[in-house]
């Protein structure tokens, strides 16, 4: 069984491990992963939930309003529901292009989407997803206390905020979470934002352990030369050299420790981020069941002290 962790303050016993469904909201968007089929992305929430998580991640801008549509759809019929998690602030027009917005009519319109998309009364952790623009933080932040007081979410986090926001917000109302990337090819948390979490009793809750795909082991020079046109990881450094290679060989590391453990490179990658005091569980995304049962092993796995230190050189190395 996977050992559960409260989240911050807010009595919700989460799992290590949550699922993440950015890539299941399709290519039709400026952050696509590619096309996805709908039946698989189902298919995934449903074998997670089966094999134990017990919250999903999703927000209101993947897929434009599809990815949440598939979350409510998925945990319509289940009888235990994960927790829901979305997110609000990146808002989009009839041209499908993407701006973002903290202004309190637009966040409760948002609100009011998600609610129905979901198909849920009451939304468990409610999001800002960028701290975009950062003049209207306290306004938006206002308005999520407000839709709190009304019932219509139980707990307010951010995402990709920075310890100077943070403050910022703090007076307005409790911040649940904080959800930053964090992976150990992007280990800057680990100076200023996880420690101050830790210290105020904000949940962490990260996202892209495996950066995007690219330490789950099933990443090859070919796939990331072939990513179609609408997989929004062709734009990013980390999968062309000369990081690619680089990437590649962490990977083989990853791959020879976990083997014998009988885990994968991304489940290792995973376990990397939960070793950390501050985290509180880590957003892994699956596109389809099979993709879910090759991560959700990281949940119950802990590295040695060896292991981390084998890890650490290597990165240490990398950064050379």
């Amino acid at each position: 069984m996977m050992q559960k962790k409260e989240l911050g303050k807010t009595n919700m016993q989460l799992t290590p491990i949550g699922f993440g469904s950015w890539a299941i909201g399709g290519a039709d968007w400026a952050y696509g992963w590619g096309a996805q089929d709908d039946g698989d992305a189902i298919a995934a929430i449903e074998r997670a939930v089966e094999l134990g998580v017990n919250w999903i991640d999703t927000a209101a801008v993947y897929g434009l309003g599809h990815s949440e549509e598939l979350v409510g759809r998925a945990v319509a019929g289940m009888k235990q529901r994960p927790y829901i998690f979305t997110k609000c602030s990146m808002v989009w027009n009839a041209e499908r292009q993407v701006s973002f917005s903290l202004k309190a009519d637009s966040i409760r319109r948002e609100c009011e989407a998600s609610l129905k998309r979901l198909q849920v009364d009451s939304i468990d952790l409610y999001q800002i997803h960028w701290p975009n623009p950062d003049t209207d933080l306290e306004e938006g932040c206002e308005e999520m206390a407000r839709l709190q007081e009304e019932g219509l979410v139980q707990h307010i986090g951010v995402s990709n905020f920075s310890v100077d926001q943070l403050r910022r917000i703090m007076p307005i109302a409790p911040v649940a979470s904080l959800q930053p990337p964090y992976s150990m090819l992007r280990p800057a948390v680990e100076k200023e934002i996880l420690p101050f979490c830790l210290e105020q009793g904000i949940g962490v809750i990260v996202y892209s352990p495996m950066l995007s795909g690219m330490l789950s082991g099933a990443m090859t020079r070919e796939r990331a030369a072939n990513f179609s046109p609408d997989d929004w990881r062709r734009q990013n450094k980390e999968f062309q050299e000369p990081r690619l290679s680089l990437n590649l060989e962490l990977v083989e590391l990853l791959k020879r420790i976990g083997a014998p453990h009988g885990c994968s490179a991304g489940e290792v990658a995973i376990a990397w981020t939960l070793r950390n005091l501050a985290v509180t569980g880590a957003i892994v995304g699956g596109r389809n069941a099979a993709q879910v049962e090759g991560i959700v092993g990281a949940g119950e796995f802990r590295l040695s002290e060896e292991e981390l230190e084998r890890i650490g050189r290597f990165l240490a190395g990398m950064l050379k």
